[in-house]
């Protein structure tokens, strides 16, 4: 069979050589096309749905953390950080983040497309722009926003006043937050990966946010932490003495914590493959599976490391072993939150070690906070500050040359992690330089923008609740009653139940009036 030639195919010339079949491969191709940019939209719709979910989780975990006099007021802020977080984001978050976008340039911050306005604008649909590949992207990246504030939420349980929340998650969503995104993920960001000409030939890789989102929410929560000051009794007596031991408070609902563990671990299912933001074609369906196992990896690791490294130290001290429900958990959200930079670019097998000393991170600086004297309700800064930390770090060692030219670019490829290049002969540790300069930009900037904003917030009385109110919780002060009713049956009542059954052996007789 003769081979059909398109190449010179005009749709205009009927009388064209093979004109029906190469209109027919002309209209499918624009059709299969159409149908991968849906799909793609779809996906992103899906994975940015699960990433939202993880909302939820987060609000189930600080829940269930805190105890039952302030389940209301904390799970009222994981809502209004979805709230403020879209509010934020959509106004000028967004167009900080990502306004400008230009790879030939880099910028500080992005400064176009402020309250979505160039989207679907004539200009946008007269260069065949597909306004829903740009308002999906919005909702993407939005879901990503509202977790960084919520990282804050259960720091600062039980002790933060409502309005100092609020005005730090719209702060920290609207200005804070989309500086580290356009620096990291823009395509004309400083540090970006994605620019033309990026730091040191490869810029920082953090493919789902182990920095970008993670240690950006953990670095705001340790500053508001410090500075807010630990829960009444947590570590000093009522005369301001330090307590020989910390005293623990445990959490009303392990139900809840567990309930919130698992669903942000299936959230994180959007968060790690869908940040390949599209599916149609098998390049990123294999990123998209890779991230899944590496995620998967990673977080079983980081469970059982913490746990048993927390029951072998507890032995050793006591001579019992016990096992750390709190520890697990933690451990799990740890090898999830190290994993996130380097999913789409390190071995399962890598995974595996990232996840083993993810976990032995979050028992290291749990315990350095408590020796600090630094009160973390939910321990959520050793989870994402410091695993954070070591997530960005991890792609600098374990990073492969194949995974990053698969998930980035071929000229990425070059500068792969370092235990890669030492074991090629090379000193080239480009990448890690660039992961090491990701973490401290991080602190750097979350530092000198929060630290200030939370002290004006503290000396204006407009960060902590007033200390009966603490003491009576937050529900009761600030929501109008405790979220349970604990509210005992009448005494009297009760009393002639029980002479009733004494006498009548439980007899129940029907009230006068009614027919037997």
């Amino acid at each position: 069979m003769a081979e059909i030639v398109c190449a010179d195919f005009d749709a205009s010339d009927s009388s064209s050589t093979n004109f029906a079949a190469c209109l027919i491969a002309e209209e499918s191709a624009a059709n299969l096309a159409e149908v991968e940019a849906g799909l793609d939209i779809f996906y992103l719709l899906f994975a940015g749905s699960l990433v939202f979910l993880m909302q939820a989780g987060f609000a189930m975990l600080c829940a269930g953390s805190v105890r039952q006099k302030n389940v209301k007021n904390i799970m009222l802020k994981n809502l209004l950080d979805a709230c403020g977080g879209a509010l934020g984001f959509w106004s000028i978050g967004f167009a900080f983040a990502y306004g400008s976008s230009d790879s030939s340039t880099k910028s500080f911050i992005g400064g176009s497309n402020f309250f979505l306005s160039d989207i679907g604008t004539t200009v946008d649909l007269a260069e065949g722009a597909n306004p829903g590949a740009a308002y999906i992207g919005f909702f993407f990246q939005f879901a990503f926003a509202a977790t960084a504030a919520t990282i804050v939420a259960g720091t600062v349980a039980e002790r933060c006043k409502m309005s100092a929340y609020l005005c730090y998650s719209v702060f920290l969503t609207g200005f804070v937050y989309p500086v580290v995104v356009h620096s990291i993920w823009a395509a004309n960001g400083f540090l970006s990966a994605f620019n033309a000409n990026p730091p040191l030939g490869v810029g920082v890789v953090d493919f789902a946010g182990s920095g970008v989102v993670h240690m950006t929410g953990g670095a705001t929560a340790l500053v508001a932490a410090k500075i807010l000051g630990p829960r009444i009794g947590r570590f000093y007596d009522a005369d301001g003495i330090p307590l020989p031991e910390p005293k623990d408070f445990p959490a009303h609902s392990v139900s809840l914590q567990i309930l919130g563990t698992f669903i942000l671990w299936f959230g994180w299912y959007g968060f790690n493959p869908g940040s390949t933001l599209a599916i149609a074609n098998s390049g990123a369906g294999a990123v998209a599976g890779l991230c899944a196992v590496t995620t998967t990896i990673a977080a079983a690791t980081g469970c059982v490391t913490a746990m048993f490294f927390s029951t072998i130290i507890e032995q050793r001290k006591t001579g019992e072993a016990t096992y750390d429900l709190t520890m697990a958990m933690n451990g799990a959200l740890s090898g999830l939150v190290a994993i996130t930079a380097g999913c789409s670019v390190v071995a399962p097998w890598a995974a595996l070690v990232i996840g083993f000393v993810g976990g032995l991170v979050y028992y290291g600086f749990s315990s350095l906070l408590v020796k600090l004297r630094i009160d973390d309700a939910v321990d959520a800064v050793p989870v994402h500050f410091a695993n954070g930390a070591w997530g960005v770090i991890a792609v600098g060692l374990f990073a492969e040359p194949g995974r990053m030219a698969a998930a980035y670019s071929d000229a990425a490829a070059e500068h792969s992690g370092w235990f890669y290049e030492w074991g090629q002969g090379s000193a080239d540790a480009s990448l890690l330089a660039c992961q090491v300069f990701c973490v401290l930009w991080v602190i750097g900037w979350v530092g000198a923008t929060m630290i200030p904003f939370f002290l004006v917030l503290n000396m204006l009385g407009l960060f902590r609740v007033d200390p009966l109110e603490e003491e009576v919780g937050l529900d009761i002060s600030h929501h109008k009653g405790s979220a349970y009713d604990l509210s005992a049956p009448d005494k009297d009542q009760v009393e002639e139940l029980l002479a009733r059954q004494a006498t009548a052996h439980g007899k129940v007789e029907a009230p006068a009036g009614e027919d037997a």
